[in-house]
């Protein structure tokens, strides 16, 4: 009770001191501001070269917003764009200024969709249809590897999202150039019937790292990302091509080598050649089509190992591109909770086997307007020794009102065929759903799911649900999240992180950042307080589970480095068959306090660790957890890193046992350019004695072509093998847009 009484009076004091000071989360502009783009007079070389006489007479943009470390104020890190169009494509050139020129700047590798954290990062960020709700950002780095993604409500990101587009960049002594290089067949913007002369709605970030000063263009408040739409100004002036064909086509060739060995004798030897091709073909400004045939996955990163400790389903993220494409556009895909639809559960061979299943063919359907979106998904998954053939449909509609408001309705339909080789159980499956989002000001957002699922093989019904109700400003966060998922429902094409649970999440934090600058060696600190309870939903009397977890050092400093001291008392009642690890825990209600302390390093030096240590009782005995990790980036072509876990459990269960689990993972990247990279990564766990490699050199010897290399081995008891699985892959692919 006294937990509950200090959270909720620092809740109230917290959101008493921010409304003194709420004026600095402004509202959009009544007037949007506009920028006539320069059509050019001869061609443009794209070198991260801006001295041509069409870039020193293209109006220029400077006069940038700082949003970190303070909102508002002078801009120490200057930045100037310009644009400029031809009749193919547009061009964004920016001149990034830094007092200490190339000494200055930050960049760990040279990956594609690079972090945005501890690198230099110029970016734009375009809405082609003017519908406010949804972006298309392109982002580069002073050695120029690119990062592209789409957003939807200046929230959700779908990072797997590729398109055709250019960058090159040139530092110097006073700063770096970039160049940016965007087809207008890469944008599906509207052509008005009288003329060809579009408007582009857009936004521009700079995070100069090294002083962590973000600024954009135009003014967006600091508690919203740069890609709030909103608030985004206009590109107007551009006399644009008419829509061509547009198709873009993607085949691939691949061979395969795998060999199974128990021991030392060889189990099974398969070589394997296979051919698909992609297709993507972008039939008006609003609508998409994309066809995937005998769709291959060899090049995605492989998941990472992870000792499960707790009473929850573990939450993968998908990491296959297309199913990542538009992801946003499905209902639940901001929380992973509950989602009806969830693309992991295709290209498996059962709900409890993770190997792969063919896919034979995909297509995905995605029409956008400024009123409504409408999308489609179809795969068909191929019979195997283990599962059936299988069909996996999804639909989707949503409806956009207001400024930035949606309600949306989505279904999903898993049907599998005849299968004859076993008698396994239907996974024939339907989720209906109701969802939707509201925002009565720019700093409240209401999100809401409501869904159902049917099982055609029991004729079980299931229902879940999922509000949630923030307020997110430049001084506090305060929000409330309540869940819902009853015993029954069990969305086959989706993910539930619980069954049987109503879940209440409320909580919040203040944001102080002073301005003393005998303290400005501190960039923010976040002192909050989060309530976690859940009961039966089938007897919601019945308790579950309940913690509190209270951080009252939660800070940030100037260099990004990160320091955190938190607390968690926990009340537990266990009422059912649980075992840990294999640790059998008696069923009984428990009452525990764990500590956690963590501090993070400057993440953009090229030496850099982090460490977190967890502590404190654990059910009837007690738990230590470590965390550790190191890099090294010398330049940004080389990288390594090393990660350590160690759990230490002692006297837990019923039989008060020990145990002890270390996790090791290493990773190393090794990039000729941003289009050569080497990428190696192994882990061991020694709970399970299992190794894993996953080597991968890839080439983009055009763009978004590329070829690849890949190696993946799994050794279960690395020290004495009693199982070896491994695999070779060769694949190359070929873009081609028309």
């Amino acid at each position: 009770m006294r937990y509950i009484i200090f959270m909720i009076a620092l809740l109230f004091v917290s959101k008493a001191i921010a409304q003194d000071n709420t004026q600095g989360n402004f509202p959009p502009p009544e007037e949007i501001q506009k920028i006539r783009v320069t059509k050019v007079n001869s061609k443009v070389k794209v070198d991260g070269d801006l001295s041509e006489s069409d870039w020193q007479n293209a109006v220029t943009i400077s006069n940038f917003f700082r949003r970190e470390p303070r909102q508002g104020g002078p801009v120490k890190f200057k930045t100037e764009v310009r644009f400029l169009y031809d009749n193919k494509n547009l061009y964004v050139g920016a001149f990034c200024a830094d007092s200490l020129g190339q000494k200055g700047i930050r960049v760990q590798d040279l990956r594609r969709d690079f972090s945005w954290g501890p690198n230099d990062i110029f970016g734009i960020a375009l809405d082609p249809q003017n519908l406010k709700q949804y972006a298309q950002g392109f982002q580069t780095t002073p050695y120029g590897n690119q990062r592209d993604f789409q957003n939807f409500n200046g929230n959700s990101f779908d990072n797997g999202w590729n398109t055709l587009w250019k960058v090159r960049t040139k530092r110097t002594e006073k700063g770096y150039y970039a160049e940016f290089e965007i087809p207008f067949k890469s944008l599906r913007y509207n052509l008005p019937k009288d003329d060809n002369i579009i408007e582009l709605g857009i936004t521009l970030v700079r995070y100069a790292r090294r002083e962590v000063e973000i600024s954009s263009f135009p003014p967006i408040p600091q508690s919203f990302t740069p890609y709030r739409m909103t608030y985004a100004a206009k590109l107007v002036g551009i006399q644009a091509p008419p829509s061509s064909s547009n198709i873009r086509i993607e085949p691939y060739s691949l061979y395969q080598f795998n060999e199974s060995k128990a021991g030392n004798s060889v189990q099974n030897i398969d070589r394997d050649g296979k051919v698909g091709v992609d297709v993507k073909w972008a039939v008006d400004p609003k609508t998409v089509m994309d066809l995937t045939i005998n769709t291959d996955f060899a090049q995605a990163d492989i998941d990472r190992a992870v000792n499960n400790l707790e009473r929850f389903n573990i939450f993968f993220p998908e990491r296959r591109q297309f199913f990542l494409e538009n992801s946003g556009i499905w209902a639940g895909g901001l929380q992973t909770s509950i989602r009806p639809f969830f693309s992991r559960r295709i290209g498996l061979q059962g709900e409890f086997n993770a190997t792969a299943a063919p896919i034979d063919i995909g297509t995905r359907f995605t029409r956008r307007t400024q009123k409504n979106a409408i999308a489609g998904l179809y795969v068909r998954q191929r019979e195997t020794d283990n599962s059936p053939a299988s069909n996996f449909g999804v639909f989707r509609y949503l409806q956009n009102y207001g400024r930035e408001n949606n309600i949306g309705v989505m279904i999903t339909h898993r049907f599998d065929e005849r299968f004859n080789s076993q008698n396994l159980e239907s996974n024939n499956n339907t989720t209906i759903t109701l969802d939707g989002q509201i925002r009565p000001s720019s700093q409240w957002d209401i999100q809401y799911i409501l869904t159902s699922s049917i099982d055609e093989f029991t004729g079980e019904t299931g229902f879940a649900g999922r509000v949630f109700i923030g307020n997110d400003s430049n001084d506090y966060y305060y929000g409330w999240v309540t869940e819902y998922t009853d015993e029954k429902y069990n969305p086959k094409m989706g993910f539930v992180r619980q069954n049987n649970v109503i879940r209440h999440n409320p909580g919040g934090y203040y944001i102080w950042r002073p301005k003393n600058e005998k303290l400005s060696w501190i960039r923010r600190w976040d002192p909050g307080v989060f309530v976690n309870y859940n009961h039966n939903a089938n007897n919601p009397s019945e308790f579950q589970q309940a913690s509190l977890w209270i951080f009252p050092v939660w800070v940030w400093f100037k260099d990004n480095s990160f320091l955190e001291f938190s607390f968690t008392p926990t009340w537990q009642n266990i009422n059912f068959n649980f075992a840990p690890l294999g640790l059998q825990i008696t069923q009984d209600r428990y009452y525990y306090t764990r500590h956690a302390f963590s501090y993070r390093s400057d993440q953009s030096r090229k030496f850099s660790g982090s460490i977190r240590y967890d502590f404190g009782d654990f059910y009837n005995g007690k738990r230590r957890t470590l965390v550790a990790s190191t890099r090294y980036s010398p330049l940004p072509h080389i990288s390594l890193s090393a990660n350590y876990e160690n759990n230490q459990l002692v006297n837990i269960g019923a039989a008060n046992e020990n145990l002890t689990t270390n996790l090791y993972s290493g990773n190393l990247r090794l990039a000729l350019n941003p289009r050569v990279q080497f990428n190696a990564f192994y882990q061991y766990n020694s709970f399970n004695k299992q190794g894993r490699w996953n080597t991968r050199l890839s080439w983009e010897y055009t763009p978004l072509s590329f070829i690849y290399l890949v190696f993946n081995d799994v050794q279960t008891d690395v020290f004495n093998p009693v199982q070896v699985d491994r695999q070779l892959i060769s694949k190359i692919t070929f873009l081609k847009q028309f």
